[in-house]
């Protein structure tokens, strides 16, 4: 019983929708969103069905890269590294 219950739970938890007969345009509008956005496309077709449901968008929860953004350090080993992996030995590739 348990077992079941806790299968329950997850599954809710992760709730999956099939939507068929999406029409072109709506696809295209969407799609677009998520390159403008830099957001999946599930992301995307989530924040649009909790906007038309009437729900507050704080129910998203999102993460913040401010905190990694501006944190590069120039590396001359890491360069070099990546460096030698770009290169191609020919006596391997045939």
């Amino acid at each position: 019983m348990v077992l079941s219950f806790n299968a329950g739970i997850a599954y809710i938890k992760c709730m999956q929708y099939t939507i068929r007969n999406i029409p072109s345009h709506l696809d295209r509008s969407l799609r677009q969103r998520a390159r403008q956005t830099g957001q999946s496309l599930n992301e995307v077709v989530l924040e649009a069905l909790i906007r038309e449901a009437g729900l507050s968008a704080e129910l998203i929860q999102r993460r913040s890269l401010s905190d990694l953004a501006g944190q590069w350090i120039e590396d001359p080993e890491f360069d070099e590294a990546i460096r030698d992996q770009d290169s191609v030995d020919p006596r391997i590739w045939k």
